[in-house]
């Protein structure tokens, strides 16, 4: 009993050195940041979402009519609604992608809803219509910001995944290559569809 009262502590030091020089260690901290970095990825997309109400109600005030646009903006926003943005999502590459698109639609959406503004002056000279506009405009970048900090730290953790020895590891701890924005959907989110309003009827 004795013997193994000294054996356990030497045991217990070596297992973590072990567990430190196999990598394991280093998985743990880069998962942290994985999940801290999609946790602001997703607080710059709510906070996206969160202005569309605001800016959809003073839109309405000038152009009323123009329901398909609206109808596209609440049809967006109720998919991203539906998402359950959690950092299990990054792990599950189908749910990523879903999530990704329902992003992509807002996007479309709101630079359509945008984009009524060149057809009416009055809604472009409202004061709070251009206090909201420099609003989604800052929180754009803060999305590009936090999607650029989690693009990054995702390749260093898939990297570690899939490099030897550390991949050892990774298979025996169950560690995977995360979810992350490929070049083709992060051109699609970071540019606005084009809109020609060139044989739009003029505005009333």
């Amino acid at each position: 009993m004795k013997h193994l009262k000294r054996v356990l502590p030497l045991f217990l030091v070596f297992a973590g050195l072990s567990l430190s020089g196999c990598g394991y260690n280093h998985f743990q901290q880069l998962d942290e940041d994985v999940k801290a970095q999609w946790s602001e990825v997703v607080n710059q997309y709510q906070r996206r979402a969160d202005l569309v109400p605001n800016l959809v109600g003073v839109v309405k005030g000038y152009a009323a009519h123009e329901e398909q646009v609206f109808a596209e903006v609440a049809q967006a926003r109720s998919k991203i609604g539906s998402i359950q943005a959690t950092p299990a999502l990054i792990n599950d590459e189908a749910a990523f992608t879903k999530f990704l698109a329902a992003q992509n639609q807002m996007t479309g959406a709101l630079s359509r809803l945008m984009a009524i503004s060149e057809n009416y002056p009055q809604l472009k000279a409202d004061g709070l219509f251009r206090d909201l506009q420099a609003q989604l405009e800052g929180t754009e970048n803060r999305v590009t910001v936090a999607r650029g900090r989690y693009i990054e730290t995702v390749r260093e953790y898939n990297v570690l995944v899939r490099s030897f020895p550390s991949n050892l590891t990774a298979m025996m701890f169950h560690y995977s290559p995360k979810a992350n924005f490929s070049v083709q959907n992060e051109e699609a989110i970071s540019t606005a569809p084009k809109v020609d309003f060139s044989n739009a009827p003029a505005a009333k």
